[in-house]
């Protein structure tokens, strides 16, 4: 079983439904509210729990009834939570917004993850001993540069999201094996509108590279190869907040298994598609069964969701 170690954020999402996002000083009516675990640490660590990895979590929740709340969710779905640090005070929140096409706006208040800003021992024992290490940038991202360097010095494979996306620094590029930005955040590291380009110009960073592209699927580039386009499933879109993050979960655990790479971006890819029919971050992500069976039966992605 691949063994994956998640250093990054918990977050309680705090979901409004409307038919159409506010304008800026304008007040919309929503249909209905939902108070969802996430975070984008917990997300990957419970997509990739669900896909068939063997999780541990590193990051913190807070003293309130939502870190309580963050910490039951991981357990429930097999994540290992022995080094998922309690500190006073609140856990983060995410404020969600989601429309009726399914698109979505986030603000994020960091809360008991802004606390993490150094690795513990058991912390790099934890990292040393893992496949792969999944990495983001809702906590500090001195501990992301730790935890990433850390990893390269034990020979363990990193995958960082970046996102929320922000500049950053050459000393985390050096010890990123495989970066994974959607499209937006793929242009705003390079400047480049095309992904295509983005993609490439990444490449002069890091050594592989998949640029997500939501409905229209990914593409993966590699140093010495050809642009590879992975297209994605078709389906009806009701949320997709959870999509990267449960396309990275299950993209881990195929490469830790020793998947080819185009067989891995397609299996991670139906994951997505599947999430993006249902409501909510944690709660929409598949299960290893579910991808496998949509995958190799792909009307069962064209049903309504349940």
């Amino acid at each position: 079983m691949t063994s994956i170690v998640v250093l990054g954020s918990t977050n309680m999402d705090l979901v409004a439904y409307v038919a159409k996002a506010p304008a800026r000083g304008e007040t919309v009516t929503g249909r209905s509210f939902r108070t969802i675990p996430g975070g984008k640490g917990a997300n990957q660590a419970v997509a990739a729990a669900r896909a068939g990895g063997e999780v541990a979590m590193i990051g913190a929740v807070g003293s309130d009834d939502f870190g309580y709340r963050l910490r039951d969710t991981l357990e429930h779905c097999s994540v290992d939570t022995d080094l998922l640090r309690t500190v006073e005070g609140p856990s983060g929140t995410a404020h969600i917004v989601v429309d009726d096409e399914g698109g979505n706006a986030i603000v994020v208040v960091p809360g008991a993850n802004g606390t993490v800003t150094s690795l513990s021992h058991g912390d790099e024992a934890l990292i040393a001993n893992a496949d792969l290490l999944l990495l983001q940038l809702e906590l500090p991202l001195s501990v992301v540069v730790d935890g990433a360097a850390h990893a390269r010095r034990s020979g363990v494979r990193t995958v960082l999201t970046p996102a929320p996306v922000q500049p950053l620094p050459p000393e985390l590029f050096d010890v990123t094996d495989l970066l994974v930005p959607n499209e937006h955040e793929a242009t705003a590291l390079t400047g480049r509108a095309d992904p295509h380009a983005a993609a490439l110009a990444l490449l002069e960073v890091v050594p592989e590279v998949v640029v997500t592209l939501g409905a229209a699927g990914c593409l993966y580039a590699a140093r010495g190869a050809d642009l590879l386009a992975v297209p994605a499933p078709q389906v009806r879109a009701v949320d997709t907040t959870a999509a990267g993050d449960t396309f990275v979960g299950a993209l881990a655990v195929a490469l830790g298994e020793g998947r080819p790479v185009p067989e891995a971006l397609a299996w991670a890819g139906t994951a997505a598609a599947l999430s993006v029919r249902r409501e909510g971050a944690s709660t929409s992500m598949p299960y290893r069964t579910e991808i496998d069976t949509a995958l190799g039966t792909p009307s069962s992605l064209e049903a309504d969701p349940a």
